[in-house]
């Protein structure tokens, strides 16, 4: 099945979290192992990290994963 066929996503806060620690895209995609295109995309909502560098980035930030990514299922998609 395709993605689209369920409804569902992904969001999350990478964005505010690196502003707030003064970081660049660059400086965040260093610390946890990734491109700086791999944060771009995905502070656009556009790429869905896997579980394993969604932990990464938020043992990174030192918050709990459900800090920063939000699952969001088909009948919450309505905004």
């Amino acid at each position: 099945m395709k993605k689209d066929e369920f409804g569902d996503s992904i969001k999350n806060k990478v964005y505010e979290f690196r502003v707030l620690k003064r970081l660049t895209q660059s400086e965040l995609a260093k610390a946890v192992g990734v491109s700086k295109q791999t944060i771009f995309v995905m502070e656009k909502n556009n790429y869905s990290p896997s579980l394993v560098l969604a932990y990464r980035i938020a043992d990174f930030f030192q918050v709990d994963i459900k800090d920063i990514f939000t699952y969001v299922g088909k009948d919450d998609n309505n905004d």
